[in-house]
């Protein structure tokens, strides 16, 4: 069922979600704003950022968390001094499904070419069933190396009692000074947050991204990822009785304004 043509139905079903969406991003941005003027005293001026994005398939830790269709996703943030606010919206396109993750980031410099983050998020979806979650995470990046960009993402879910590991190792090839393509793989690994029943390696995947620098304020990128299923998602499929390929392949496009 396309979004265009929903059933009558359907659409009463989206309304309710739709009002408290609307509710939410007004308290949202004037939360934002109330945070801008606060930072504006600062010694340095915020910087502000707007995206927009949308993937053929809603894809997480190697698996696929909607029934069919794609996602759109929207996401305001506001960064001061290495700390980061950000409200991000999705919305699935041809099923009943709505989430918010509302969060903040701080970002630490540790050495010359080893950055850390960590943060906390809040989410909040709405579908068939209403759910909610706190996450607390944390990333290691190192730079500066020729061809590689190794990293190390970490995840906590209180509601889930567990944590996912990812490692990445990403290349940027700089085309010219506006066009850029990034090979990447990652490994992922799950102790009871996705499933219960097995801890260890949940998932490979690798990829290609490309992005285009239109000025110095605005970008536009494209990504195309496959996902390889392993024994995480093949002993949690195997409990739930899903048959076929459990590998996932996937696109989407992102365009980014910042100021």
């Amino acid at each position: 069922m396309s979004s265009i043509n929903m059933t009558f139905d359907f659409f009463l079903s989206n309304c309710s979600h739709g009002i408290r969406a609307l509710s939410r991003t007004m308290a949202t941005l004037m939360c934002l704003a109330t945070s801008w003027s606060a930072f504006a005293t600062a010694e340095y001026q915020p910087t502000a950022g707007f995206d927009v994005a949308w993937e053929n398939n809603y894809i997480t830790e190697g698996r696929d968390n909607l029934d069919h269709g794609g996602i759109s996703w929207a996401v305001v943030n506001i960064e001061q001094n290495d700390l980061v606010v950000y409200a991000i919206v999705g919305r699935a396109d041809q099923v009943n499904y709505v989430e918010w993750n509302l969060g903040l980031e701080y970002n630490l410099h540790l050495a010359n070419n080893v950055d850390a983050t960590v943060g906390y998020q809040r989410i909040e979806f709405y579908g068939d069933e209403r759910g909610s979650d706190n996450e607390f995470f944390g990333a290691l990046t190192v730079n500066g190396l020729t061809w590689f960009v190794p990293a190390i993402n970490y995840t906590y879910a209180t509601e889930a009692g567990g944590y996912f590991i990812e490692l990445s190792l990403q290349s940027p090839w700089e085309i010219n000074q506006h066009f850029t393509l990034t090979p990447y793989i990652v490994q992922g690994f799950d102790f009871q947050y996705s499933s219960e029943e097995h801890n260890g390696a949940n998932h490979f995947q690798f990829g290609l991204e490309a992005e285009q620098k239109l000025n110095d304020s605005m970008a536009l990128s494209a990504h195309i990822s496959h996902s390889i299923a392993q024994g995480d998602i093949k002993q949690q499929a195997s409990v739930d009785n899903i048959q076929g390929s459990l590998n996932q392949t996937y696109a989407g496009i992102h365009f980014e304004l910042s100021f």
